[in-house]
């Protein structure tokens, strides 16, 4: 079956939110209620996403020989994995590990996407192995005789309700969860873990006249795609001389290099700060999104829409989330 954004009825806001993450290769997440077309939304994720490269492929292809995971008649992998593995899964399965190492799920989606559904029904230990990997995009494991090393630069989807029930804050139905618990359950997903979480978007139900809307103007993938790719060369020019594929990928010197704010901007995202009570990593992030946006636009600086928007992306640093 062939997916593509045009199926997906309304939702203007989720996916340029999608559009914006493939585009610099952010991690994002999506929070919404039941029905409101996460999953569906993530699994066409790939179809914006920009067409492997020739290096990108033989890193990939690597990776799934050293596995096992390549067919018979196989030689090199012409698409980006898309990895969705069950919430049952142990840390040792994610990561890679085991008493011959082999490469784990974040690694089998290098140069490509990691969809964690119901990202809150994760066993704990699971969701915390991944905080490393995410930050050095590396995995190094260590045994007593030998030590190895396999590469996970690949982009992070998840996806949860809101709430045991699934109705917090649904602009029609009430939740029915009992006083603390939608704290509880938020708190499954450790901070230092959200942090590492570039857009946190709230995806909102599709109404009845949106799903039975007849020959709709939803844009193709291909429209948004070629949005994307052409972000995408910008970062490549920007980064010709140095390892890196996107903005996602960019240390904090660099940071500092490419995503300069005006007095305006500094204001604005200081306030931010204070009022959300945001971290350094999470400073560093609305930069790195903020400079996608730019991109996006053609525009060579970030201006005060850009850096606004990307603030935007932080619902789950909100008051009003969690009670």
């Amino acid at each position: 079956m062939v997916f593509d954004f045009s199926d997906v009825k309304g939702q203007e806001n989720i996916k340029r939110a999608m559009e914006i993450a493939a585009a610099g290769g952010h991690n994002i997440i999506l929070i919404g209620p039941p029905g409101a077309v996460k999953t569906m939304l993530a699994k066409r994720l790939n179809t914006i996403l920009p067409p492997i490269n020739l290096h990108e492929a033989l890193e990939t292809t690597k990776i799934h020989s050293v596995a096992g995971r390549l067919g018979s008649n196989a030689t090199l992998m012409a698409q980006r994995p898309f990895r969705s593995p069950h919430h049952t899964i142990s840390d040792v399965a994610l990561v890679d590990g085991g008493n011959h190492p082999q490469p784990g799920e974040i690694s089998l989606a290098h140069n490509g996407v990691l969809f964690l559904d119901e990202l809150p029904e994760f066993k704990r230990t699971v969701l915390e192995v991944l905080r490393q990997p995410l930050e050095d995009r590396r995995v190094t494991i260590s045994r007593a005789k030998f030590s190895v090393d396999y590469p996970c630069s690949m982009m992070l989807v998840a996806s949860m309700n809101p709430c045991p029930c699934g109705y917090f804050n649904h602009p029609e139905k009430e939740c029915v969860c009992a006083p603390g618990v939608v704290q509880k359950y938020l708190s499954k997903i450790s901070g230092p873990l959200l942090d590492r979480i570039d857009i946190h978007i709230e995806v909102t139900p599709v109404k009845f006249d949106e799903l039975n809307k007849q020959g709709g103007d939803e844009e193709k993938s291909d429209a948004i795609r070629q949005r994307v790719i052409t972000a995408r060369e910008l970062q490549n020019k920007r980064f010709e001389k140095l390892p890196l594929y996107s903005n996602a990928q960019m240390e904090s010197n660099l940071i500092r290099k490419y995503c300069e704010i005006d007095n305006k901007g500094s204001l604005l995202l200081k306030n931010a700060m204070n009022k959300l009570n945001l971290s350094a990593r999470a400073y560093d992030r609305i930069l790195k999104v903020s400079r996608t946006i730019a991109d996006l636009s053609g525009s060579e600086t970030i201006e005060m829409e850009h850096l606004a928007e990307a603030i935007h992306y932080r619902s789950l640093d909100r008051e009003n989330w969690g009670g």
